[in-house]
């Protein structure tokens, strides 16, 4: 469908094939690199792959889009109809895709907004839909940039991890702070703090961990009206289990997603990743 604006996000959005065709929003895939051969995510390679290449210790790295494929996306749009294009994507502190972004905008046929949402996952999946949302009511380019930033302020998102050992790997989390995790067998939670992975607490189990990243969204999400997303990586039946405990908790839950994160994110999380985004209205 032609839109005055388009939206263009990544592919660590995370967002529902469905509502992605239903919203008319573009994700440019990141690459997942296993040993020597390099795959898109969404397309090219699976969650269960992914967690099987990590389960063996095989090599596994991720690299953003080029310029080329940002620029190929956005004169895609142009002739599309598109007047604007609001460019949407995971935080700069983790990844180069912002900034390749903003280097095909400089050539793109019709003017870009490239926006840093510091969010990843359905934390950035949110701000492109309340952005599409606002081009669906007439909203303007401005108009559509503003409602994803303000998204993106009002959302948080936490996440358990079995172990910090791939975020360190990767350099998305400090030695220290992997270290400081890793002591006398804590369980790390985390949070998106500045549009970097922090380490929030840590706690002595898994069990007591998830109970604690419940609470942490629960108290997160009051009353409402609020959407919630669920991220897993091989751990479905904690997944469900978890989102249904916040459905009964939280009464003003509007959207409520449960995913497997795709294998970018995966690759730095490890198998056993859960995760809860929480986004005000």
């Amino acid at each position: 469908m032609s839109r005055h604006v388009a939206i263009v996000t990544d592919s660590t959005a995370y967002l529902p094939p469905q509502t992605m065709e239903r919203h008319a929003i573009t994700a440019v895939p990141l690459t997942v690199v296993i040993g020597d051969r390099a795959l898109l995510e969404g397309t090219e390679i699976s969650a269960r792959s992914l967690a099987e290449a990590l389960q063996k210790r095989r090599s596994v790295t991720t690299s953003r889009p080029s310029p080329e494929v940002f620029a190929a996306a956005y004169r895609e749009a142009a002739e599309a109809g598109a007047r604007g294009i609001v460019s949407l994507h995971l935080s700069a502190e983790v990844s180069g895709t912002y900034d390749a972004a903003v280097l095909a905008a400089k050539e793109a046929p019709v003017p870009v907004r490239v926006v840093d949402t510091r969010m990843i996952g359905m934390a950035l999946g949110f701000c492109a839909l309340a952005a599409a949302e606002v081009v669906e009511g007439g909203g303007s380019l401005e108009e559509a940039v503003a409602a994803a930033e303000k998204r993106a302020g009002d959302t948080s998102a936490y996440f358990y991890v079995d172990t910090l050992d791939y975020l360190r790997r990767g350099g998305r989390i400090g030695t220290a702070q992997a270290l400081l995790g890793s002591a006398l067998a804590v369980k790390p939670l985390l949070e998106l703090d500045g549009g970097r992975i922090e380490l929030r607490e840590k706690v002595r189990t898994a069990s007591k961990a998830i109970a604690r990243l419940e609470e942490l969204a629960a108290e997160q999400a009051g009353s409402g009206p609020v959407d919630i997303a669920v991220h897993h990586l091989s751990a479905p039946e904690r997944a469900d289990a978890l989102a249904e405990r916040l459905r009964a908790r939280v009464p003003g839950i509007g959207e409520l997603h449960v995913s497997e994160v795709g294998a970018v994110i995966g690759a730095h999380t490890g198998p056993g990743l859960l995760a809860v985004v929480v986004s005000p209205r």
